[in-house]
């Protein structure tokens, strides 16, 4: 079996609707469903058990699995309390990497790209001790991947024990399908498609930083299906471990996704700019863009879905429709 944690999430549900479609039914899904619909990502989906995070210690016991997929985690990047977080995102995750070691199980995690911090010493996944401890993250979510991400290599150095496959998945701005429950965390496609497609107008941050034009703040804008094919290589090939960047080495600016959902919508653009808040303009991120030579060393070689296409297939396939979901 494989076990997903996060498994009714965004990504951990993408995830586990790939594997199905695989012909995979093998499946533990470890999450809580809380009562804001996330069940709705799992409700066309198959899987062998659902296993709460506090039952998930018992029913490893004694287990025997083909990989565990670890995208379980607090991933709000407001969150402050520091205690919940350092519990879900590293303790547990410190848990999983002893038991996959232990055990011999291939040992797939979500990291993130906020390790990155402000993204002044590159974003590149160069994942020795010495660049990770350079890097500074801006939030309480991104240092405790950050922490999490020094631990393993740490551990790897000293020699200790480690899964036979273990890989650190740096997750750049991912958008598409059951993000939904991700409230004001969703992308900004699915935030703002019923206000495009009811004809209103979009309002985006003017820039505050000489130089960059209004809206041309830039992501590294990576379509789902994109980062899911990323995981899924990696279980088919465990010779492979690592921290390896997942985005499209491509950075966007938000006016080219907004103008791509307007186009997807075949409606005319309607774009305002608006001052940023103030509290925030010491710490908006104005470019981020994966260094993807990384993963491409290892091995991967598959394309990354374009931005327009990306954002088409969203609306079309999902956002336009009754039933939203994968």
């Amino acid at each position: 079996m494989l076990l997903v944690t996060g498994g009714a999430g965004f990504i951990g549900s993408n995830v586990v609707a790939s594997l199905n479609e695989a012909g995979r039914t093998d499946i533990v899904v470890n999450d809580m469903l809380g009562s804001d619909g996330k069940w709705h990502n799992l409700a066309a989906r198959q899987f062998a058990d659902f296993v709460p995070p506090a039952d998930l210690p018992h029913w490893l016991d004694g287990r025997k699995l083909d990989a565990v997929i670890h995208l379980g985690a607090i991933s709000s990047t407001t969150s402050t309390d520091g205690d919940a977080v350092m519990e879900n995102n590293f303790r547990l995750s410190l848990r999983l990497l002893d038991w996959c070691a232990a055990t011999r199980t291939p040992f797939i995690y979500a990291s993130s790209a906020a390790t990155y911090g402000n993204g002044d010493k590159s974003f590149s996944d160069d994942w020795s001790i010495d660049a990770l401890k350079i890097l500074r993250p801006m939030n309480l979510y991104g240092w405790s991947k950050h922490a999490f991400d020094l631990a393993v290599v740490d551990r790897l150095a000293r020699k200790e024990k480690m899964p036979p496959q273990w890989a650190g998945l740096k997750f750049f701005n991912v958008f598409g399908a059951n993000e939904y429950h991700k409230g004001d965390m969703m992308s900004l496609v699915a935030k703002r498609f019923d206000d495009a497609k009811a004809g209103k107008t979009i309002k985006l941050f003017k820039s505050h930083r000489a130089g960059i034009a209004d809206g041309e703040q830039k992501r590294d804008f990576i379509y789902v299906d994109d980062a899911v094919a990323i995981v899924r290589w990696l279980l088919d090939t465990p010779s492979i471990s690592g921290i390896f960047n997942v985005g499209t080495g491509e950075a966007r600016s938000f006016r080219d996704l907004m103008l791509a959902l307007f186009a997807a919508l075949g409606e005319e653009p309607k774009i305002e700019y608006i001052d940023m808040p103030e509290q925030i303009r010491g710490s908006y991120q104005y470019f981020t863009q994966a260094e993807t030579a990384n993963l491409r060393r290892a091995g991967y070689n598959a394309n990354f879905t374009a931005l327009e296409d990306a954002v088409c297939h969203y609306v079309t396939s999902f956002l336009d429709r009754a039933d939203r979901y994968r």
